[in-house]
């Protein structure tokens, strides 16, 4: 199977073609030269080694950053958990959880920041992606939610402090 390359800046010329025999990913330039391979294995064990904002920065608009937090969150039909964060950010959540739930679950949650534990902040998400057992013993299971529906303010929140916490967390 032949891909073109058609968006990626710098690579427009190229494609990609998949050969299931040898199990690898053969990249061809404009004329159809070879100009390498990789294996699938290396490329799965890339994808493994990465960690979260690696793996998913493609399809978040907001940074995260590392931070526990206490979250309450319920389903559609009203069962409700009590969990800790993971990472927050202005797109949504990392929930910890030994039973993450499904993809496409919808989830009401309900979180304090640290800077305002008095203020309670809700918002509307839904399961993008779980990780259902630990990683390298250092990543909890749990699930990625992204919010669908969150006030500008509590956005904003979380988007200053992940900025902070981000700031403070790099040498200077």
């Amino acid at each position: 199977m032949k891909l073109p390359v058609i968006s990626t800046a710098g690579h427009q010329d190229k494609s990609l073609v998949i050969d299931p025999e040898q199990e690898t990913i053969n990249v061809h330039d404009a004329s159809g030269q070879l100009l390498g391979n990789m294996p699938w294995g290396a490329i799965i064990e890339q994808v493994l080694a990465s960690d979260d904002d690696t793996r998913f920065a493609h399809c978040r608009t907001h940074l995260r950053a590392p931070l526990a937090v206490k979250v309450r969150y319920t389903t559609p039909e009203g069962k409700q958990f009590d969990s800790l964060t993971g990472g927050v950010g202005g797109g949504g959540l990392f929930i910890e959880s030994s039973t993450p739930l499904a993809p496409g679950t919808e989830l009401s949650v309900e979180f304090a920041l640290p800077d305002r534990p008095w203020e309670k902040l809700k918002a509307k998400a839904k399961v993008a992606w779980t990780r259902n057992k630990p990683e390298r013993y250092l990543l909890f299971p749990g699930m990625g939610v992204q919010f669908m529906d969150i006030d500008e303010k509590t956005q904003s929140l979380l988007v200053e402090l992940v900025e902070a916490l981000n700031r403070s967390r790099t040498p200077s």
